[in-house]
């Protein structure tokens, strides 16, 4: 098989590798980490640093072991990792963490080819693999410490509670300046909105992601949960349903993957409408709070069918 295939002209010159796109999108999911080792503590920095350094090695070893071309200085691996870690719990054991990183990198992305071969989102399938087997360990949430609590240097003991999408089905709204914020019980890096996006205008005024998904999905997210509300129609919460969970975290840095979602304008929004029709209908009627995880991932199943019949037909000789 030739390593180099040279064409005809017109060619294509991208402005961006996928080295310095990766690394755009660490630089716009740092506001989320820092708020995340603000609130939950030095236990939020040392599982950070267990699933990117654990997505990393894994894929050297592989592809080292395979006799692969070592990929893992274009940084995707190390994206990976930071994306699982800021969906999970703060508490959650580090070889749980490890392990869920092992099925992101090594199941999900390296036995489907690597990047730009896998179907589903890594991350969220490291995270659902965990939620499928420690599920104790994935609903149990700690209560934010701040930086000058003594519980910030814990890596064992914590105050633990339900989170907000788990109080609203109690029918307890948690203020939304604190959802907005990140002063609530949650994952380590969804909790706070605002420097969620900070990161997303980041990414969008870099134009690595579009509008589309993220417009699209927010938007079906608001108007649904106002439609279908808890005291019937039209008597929904929108925004404590925009701000809670990971909803945020989902539509700009998940559902927005290039790899794993749809590549046509038409499509991006198809896909957003998809995933928040089915995050409103988990959360509503199913039995765990929140949504996006599952919604991300059963969209992704259907991107290559959303592409087929989203793509621009080519003009042929003679038609």
């Amino acid at each position: 098989m030739p390593k180099l295939t040279i064409s005809s002209a017109p060619h294509i010159r991208a402005e961006h590798s996928i080295q310095s796109i990766m690394l755009d999108v660490l630089f716009a999911l740092l506001p989320a980490a820092l708020a995340g080792i603000y609130f939950f503590g030095l236990k939020s920095l040392l599982l950070i640093a267990t699933c990117v350094i654990t997505c990393v090695a894994v894929e050297w070893l592989y592809q080292n072991a395979c006799g692969f071309r070592i990929t893992v200085s274009d940084l995707s691996a190390a994206v990976t990792g930071l994306l699982l870690a800021l969906v999970l719990p703060p508490q959650t054991p580090w070889w749980a963490a490890g392990t869920g990183s092992i099925v992101a990198i090594l199941v999900t992305k390296q036995f489907f080819g690597g990047l730009g071969h896998n179907i589903f989102n890594p991350a969220l399938i490291g995270r659902a693999f965990l939620m499928a087997s420690w599920p104790a360990y994935m609903t149990t949430w700690a209560q934010p410490a701040g930086l000058y609590s003594h519980d910030w240097l814990s890596l064992t003991d914590a105050v633990t509670g339900a989170t907000p999408l788990a109080l609203a089905k109690t029918g307890q709204y948690t203020s939304q300046i604190d959802l907005f914020l990140g002063s609530v019980g949650g994952c380590v890096g969804e909790t706070s909105a605002l420097a969620l996006l900070l990161g997303a205008c980041y990414l969008l005024l870099r134009g690595h992601i579009g509008w589309q998904t993220p417009a699209s999905y927010l938007g079906t997210v608001a108007l649904l949960s106002w439609v279908l509300g808890e005291n019937g129609f039209f008597t929904g919460h929108p925004m404590f349903h925009l701000l809670a969970g990971g909803l945020i975290l989902g539509a700009f840095f998940m559902a927005t993957d290039p790899v794993t979602t749809p590549l046509t304008g038409k499509g991006k929004i198809i896909f957003g409408l998809g995933a928040g029709i089915l995050t409103v209908v988990i959360r509503k009627y199913g039995g765990y709070p929140e949504g996006v995880c599952y919604s991300i991932l059963l969209m992704n199943a259907v991107t290559p069918l959303i592409d087929r019949f989203t793509a621009k037909r080519r003009l042929e000789a003679g038609k």
